[in-house]
């Protein structure tokens, strides 16, 4: 199996797209993760590491009512970052991660280990529930490759890349 930076990074390149990212609990892995491969700069702009809900707001455009409903670990909020992060960077793509790495900050509703990632194009957006176990390193080290299969799941959902779609 080919490593996920690897087969994201040969889609993209294909359709000529650019790659951004908006994070809270890994904190900048995923961009590391992406930047750590020689040659990245070709298809990766940049990301926000929103850690903090004004961020998420201010530099994302994730609405207020999204915090109040249903918080910041949440499915919206990762869509309401994945769009504003694909705004933001005017990205072909864009991917998102929030959720809670532990070791505290869990509760019934929302265990440590829960985590939501969303992936947005210009014409198409994923998401999904993540529950990842072991400690804090462990659940942001598998919500980074998560991340990666999403956003290597919505560039191919765009179809072929001769398609000429956006």
């Amino acid at each position: 199996m080919r490593d996920s930076v690897e087969l994201l990074a040969k889609e993209l390149l294909a359709r000529g797209w650019k790659l951004a990212v908006a994070e809270s609990c890994t904190g900048g892995g995923l961009g590391a993760r992406i930047t750590d491969t020689p040659g990245s700069s070709a298809y990766f702009l940049g990301g926000i590491i929103a850690y903090d809900n004004q961020v998420k707001k201010d530099m994302l455009g994730v609405p207020k009512a999204v915090f109040a409903e249903s918080g910041a670990v949440s499915r919206p909020s990762a869509e309401a970052m994945a769009a504003g992060c694909l705004r933001r960077f005017g990205a072909d793509v864009a991917v998102s991660i929030t959720g809670i790495a532990g070791p505290g900050g869990g509760t019934p509703d929302k265990p440590i280990g829960l985590v939501y990632i969303a992936a947005a194009t210009r014409s198409s957006e994923l998401s999904e529930e993540e529950h990842f176990s072991g400690d804090r390193a462990s659940v942001r080290r598998q919500a980074v490759e998560a991340a990666l299969r999403l956003a290597l799941a919505a560039v191919r959902a765009a179809g072929s890349p001769r398609s000429g779609t956006p």
